[in-house]
């Protein structure tokens, strides 16, 4: 497993792949005392992708991905985030019903928060049904930036 630390505008990505995929990408609370920094070509890739999301040219990361654990429902709901188009949001009564389990909204909330790809699978889509942010794991304030961003607020 290789860790590289991406300054990006919601604070320090801290992206982990191996020699095939990606396997986690999360927002750190605070910044690492040291930077890491990798050559793993997956990795240099996923910041160029990120570098183009970030300025508004890239709608659609192409990389390959590997969750790292989750359980089969988790995994079921992931796999549903990344059908979200970009810029666009579901509610997570919507997310329930988009994997089979209409009662399933805290369950797919709970699944959401504990998505291991922050970003590249786009849980920050997810809402409230009543039209507020929701919840997020990385902060509320890091998905309004991702949202707007994906419509044009430029960060």
């Amino acid at each position: 497993m290789n860790t590289h630390h991406y300054k990006s505008p919601v604070g320090i990505l801290e992206i982990t792949a191996d020699e095939k995929a990606v396997t986690e990408v999360y927002i750190l609370k605070e910044s690492p005392v040291n930077m890491q920094t990798s050559s793993n070509p997956i990795i240099i890739e996923a910041c160029k992708q990120f570098d183009e999301y970030f300025r508004g040219e890239r709608r659609v990361f192409d990389l390959p991905i590997s969750p790292k654990g989750g359980t089969p429902f988790q995994q079921t709901v992931w796999k549903q985030l990344q059908e979200i188009p970009y810029s666009q949001t579901i509610s997570y009564s919507q997310l329930a019903q988009a994997v089979g389990n209409p009662k399933a909204c805290r369950a797919v909330g709970s699944a959401n928060g504990k998505n291991p790809i922050s970003i590249i699978i786009p849980c920050h889509r997810v809402i409230a049904s009543g039209g507020g942010l929701g919840g997020y794991a990385s902060g509320v304030v890091n998905k309004k930036v991702l949202l707007d961003s994906e419509r044009g607020i430029r960060l």
